[in-house]
């Protein structure tokens, strides 16, 4: 059985998702179908906190789907601009159990991830499957993926 390490990058795939397909990721079918006769090592979220119930009621839904759900403080800028994203915690975290899987999860269309997956191929010699919006996802990072599952039919919830 192969081990595996999950990583979402909520964020990116909420607003890509809401974006292309005017609907929302189902993360419990994205979970049955990665963790399908797997081990799972890990399996973490990356959210921002914005401190509303609605938020806090999803972040319970993930943690009993089985993920942990790590969260990072929304910042607003005195400029109006605003800042909040987990790359380098995702990084981080894709280095670590990637040591220990099989098998690497990102649920991220980010094109910065190209260089992580390279990466993680070369010198873990574990395999990277991305999940991610067609439309919305680096031509880079599909192709230093193993294999790129697009976002779309039984991944959206209608």
């Amino acid at each position: 059985m192969d081990s595996v390490v999950v990583l979402v990058d909520v964020q990116n795939i909420y607003y890509t998702t809401k974006q292309a397909h005017n609907c929302n990721f189902d993360y419990n079918e994205f979970w049955r179908q990665v963790t399908a006769n797997r081990r799972v090592v890990k399996a973490i979220a990356y959210a921002i906190d914005r401190g509303d119930e609605k938020q806090r009621q999803f972040q319970n839904i993930l943690r009993a789907i089985g993920f942990e759900v790590k969260l990072k403080p929304f910042i607003q800028r005195a400029d109006g601009t605003a800042k909040g994203d987990w790359d380098v915690g995702i990084t981080l975290d894709a280095m670590e159990y990637a040591k220990v899987s099989d098998i690497v999860v990102l649920a991220s269309g980010d094109g910065d991830f190209d260089l992580l997956v390279n990466k993680i191929h070369r010198d873990f010699d574990a395999l990277v499957e991305v999940y991610g919006v067609t439309k919305f996802t680096s031509l880079a990072l599909v192709n230093a993926a193993a294999k790129f599952i697009p976002i779309e039919g039984d991944l959206l919830l209608k």
